[in-house]
This record gives structure tokens, sequence and C-alpha cells, in this order.
């Protein structure tokens, strides 16, 4: 069987005027991964990243690493497939019909580095409301659509695929929920359950015969977790 190692970004940098750009923690997160899957002898057969610049940048350092180690390791594709979906625009066209319940909410979202708890509570009453789709903007990208176009990068790769191939994506935390949803069928508001606990630079293993994929394994971090670091256990 092939293996797809789903990679979540480092962590960016939230709350920060520019978002796509990892943070200190970030960048050592994707060092540590780096240095541990080198330290596990685990080599790619291609790496791919979407096109945000966290994502490339936590790509480039984990290859770094492998390369620095001296394991032949692929050159980076880039697939828009795997980009996260537009959050800020999620927020902006759906944010405007809550104010009547949620009057504050405008301030909690601008200052959002100070309101973290009060964020990710909107945030979340914000994604429910776009999974159901009851609230799309005409200009929005609907939920399912960025399914399709996840679904989509996915059968890129299982097209090309040989028969015991391991496939590294960096990518998002939507983008791993999207495929979560895809490849268990559980409804999406599950999936972006847990995608709250997605951490910065986390593995998602799927295997895959042809074009059937499963789920191997979920949400490993113990390249974080044997640092004893609490602080490098991130979630945004």
């Amino acid at each position: 069987m092939g293996s797809i190692y789903l990679i979540r970004h480092g962590q960016a940098s939230f709350g920060a005027d520019d978002y796509d750009v990892l943070s200190p923690t970030g960048f050592r997160q994707s060092e540590i991964l780096g240095a541990h899957l080198a330290q596990l002898g685990l080599t790619f057969d291609r790496c791919i990243s979407g096109a945000l610049y966290r994502q490339r940048h936590t790509a480039e350092t984990v290859i770094a690493q492998l390369n620095a180690a001296g394991l032949p390791t692929p050159e980076l594709e880039t697939d828009i497939a795997f980009n996260e979906f537009n959050a800020e625009g999620v927020i902006r066209a759906l944010i405007p019909a809550m104010l009547d319940e949620e009057p504050e909410a405008f301030e909690i979202m601008r200052d959002a580095a100070n309101n973290r708890a009060e964020f990710q509570r909107l945030f979340a009453a914000i994604i429910r409301r776009w999974l159901v789709g009851d609230h799309d903007a005409a200009a929005l990208q609907s939920w399912q659509a960025f399914v399709e176009e996840v679904e989509a990068g996915l059968s890129g790769i299982l097209d090309s695929a040989g028969p015991s191939d391991r496939i590294a994506v960096f990518t998002s935390g939507g983008t791993i929920t999207a495929l979560l949803h895809l490849i268990t069928q559980m409804p999406a508001t599950q999936a972006f359950e847990l995608n709250w606990h997605i951490v910065n630079t986390s593995l998602n293993h799927l295997k895959f015969r042809e074009r059937e994929v499963s789920l191997a394994s979920f949400n490993s971090y113990a390249h974080l977790q044997l640092m004893k670091a609490p602080e490098l256990i991130t979630y945004r």
C-alpha cells in the first residue's frame, strides 16, 4: 500500500498584520518535525504543498532537515487544491447576520489575539453557519465547493501515484478536515469538532491502494511531545 502524510503547517502569526507567516514557534516546530522524520529515516517519493506561504515555509524547513541528514528528497511541488479555505472571507461574509445576537463580534474579531477564547467561540459559530450553507454570500466559496476542490487534489495524487509511494502533503487544518470528512464519511460538523484539536505540524497518515483510501492515524505530534516543552504544542 501507499502512504500520504498530511502535515499541518507550523504555527502562523495569529493576530499579526500578516497571518500567513510562520511565527518563531512555527519555524521551530517545523525544524523539530524535519529532524524527527530524518531520525526515523522516512523518505518521500513526492513532496507537495499548498501555495500559502506558511505551508511552503513549513515544507521547505522540513525538507532542509531531511537533506541535511543525507536523505534524498524530491523537489517541492505546489498545488492550490491543498490551500486552506478563506477563513477571513467566511468571517466577513457571515458575521453581519450574527450582530443582533453578538453585538461585540466585530470588536472581538479585530482584536483576536487578546480575545482568543471569544474568538474561537465566535469562529466556531461562523463555521457552523458556513457548513450548513444557509447563509452563503454570492462571492463566498461554499463548504461543498471547498471539499470538491480538495477532493480533486487528492484524486490527482492517486491518479499518478505508484502502489507503494510515500507522499508528503503540507497543508492546513481545514484541508485536513475536508479530507477526514471525505475519507471517513463523518458529518462535516463532527469533522470540524476534531479540527479544533489538530496541532501545528501534526502528522495525519492515509493509506491507499489504487483509489481506495483509509485513515491510518490522526493528529500525531509525538515529535513535539518528546521535546517536553508544552509551549510548542499549538493549535492556530
